[in-house]
């Protein structure tokens, strides 16, 4: 598969997401693994890396920082602002100054004199959009970021800020199971010819044709809390995924590459981010890029796992409050 656009340069359509290598999902691996991890990826070919300030409150950019910048050149480089920590919760700041501050400090944990692509990642309703989009505008003309994308926006906003100063990306949770950037997201960034960049592309492991049991989690995982995974509507999920596992199967190719192909044929702009902390899984994931599998498996994958059919709703009420993407009705 071609390289597609991202942020000014052409890239792999299947970057790494980041985030697992120190949070969210299970305990993470030791750190040694972790640099093996990232390392295996440049040499396979990965050339687009996903992180945040948010992810292990830090952590997540040091390790990038410390693993894989002798290789700058070779990857397009993207993290993220405005998700802080509020006492025990977690809140929204992208007021101009705080973003500002936020990328110096991420900066200097990546060890790098500027990002490729710099997020908002959740739209902050107490400050006007011109504002955000301008103080990012004025890092991209000091050197700091080559562009800036927005994360869980909706189509209305993303028009806005665009009209500000153009966007390079959007980046939304968009899976077979989770199709909100249908509704408006996907068409908006094709026709302004933003890049989408799909996170949790394996609807965060279930389609990754491991998962069987969610209560065997670890006790922190991000998934508890998702009421997909719970008891009432897990069962049901797991129907859905045991069928479409059975697709890959008799295609011959995993579950995982299946989700991914059928999400790189939603459109040329469409990029994925798969997380993983397996080498295997790395490989996996990155040979999608190499196979050719048929329109009408995708449709049948397409028609089987979708918003009518899966069970639950992707967050908990307190998650949803700060996703601006728009949901069905």
């Amino acid at each position: 598969m071609k390289k597609r656009a991202l942020a000014g340069r052409m890239v792999h359509p299947v970057g790494l997401g980041c985030m697992n290598l120190s949070w969210a999902y299970g305990d993470p691996p030791p750190h040694a693994d972790k640099i093996r991890l990232l390392e295996r990826a440049l040499d396979l070919g990965y050339d687009h890396f996903d992180t945040s300030n948010i992810y292990g409150l830090g952590r997540n950019e040091t390790l990038l920082g410390e693993a894989i910048m002798h290789r700058r050149g070779d990857f397009l480089l993207a993290s993220k602002t405005g998700i802080v920590v509020q006492g025990a919760g977690r809140g929204i700041d992208c007021r101009p100054e705080a973003m500002l501050a936020a990328l110096d400090e991420s900066l200097a944990r990546l060890k790098t004199d500027h990002i490729d692509l710099f997020y908002m990642h959740r739209l902050d309703r107490k400050v006007p959009v011109a504002d955000m989009v301008g103080a990012l505008a004025g890092a991209i003309a000091a050197g700091k970021i080559g562009a800036y994308g927005v994360s869980e926006w909706g189509a209305d906003h993303i028009r806005e800020a665009h009209a500000v100063h153009p966007m390079a990306a959007v980046q939304t949770e968009y899976s077979l199971w989770t199709r909100n950037p249908e509704i408006a997201v996907l068409e908006t960034t094709r026709e302004l010819g933003i890049a989408f960049v799909a996170f949790s592309p394996l609807a965060r492991g279930a389609l990754g044709g491991e998962l069987r049991d969610p209560g065997t989690l670890w006790d922190k995982d991000l998934r508890r809390t998702m009421p997909r995974f719970d008891q009432d509507n897990w069962p049901k999920n797991r129907a859905l995924i045991d069928q479409f596992d059975a697709l890959a199967a008799q295609a011959g190719i995993t579950p995982a590459q299946l989700a991914l192909a059928w999400l790189l044929a939603q459109g040329p702009h469409v990029h994925v981010i798969p997380g993983t902390t397996s080498s295997a899984h790395l490989e996996e994931n990155f040979a999608t890029l190499s196979l050719d599998v048929p329109a009408g498996l995708l449709e049948q994958a397409g028609t089987l796992i979708n918003q009518d059919s899966v069970s639950g709703p992707r967050y908990s009420p307190a998650a949803q409050a700060s996703v601006d993407t728009e949901e069905f009705a």
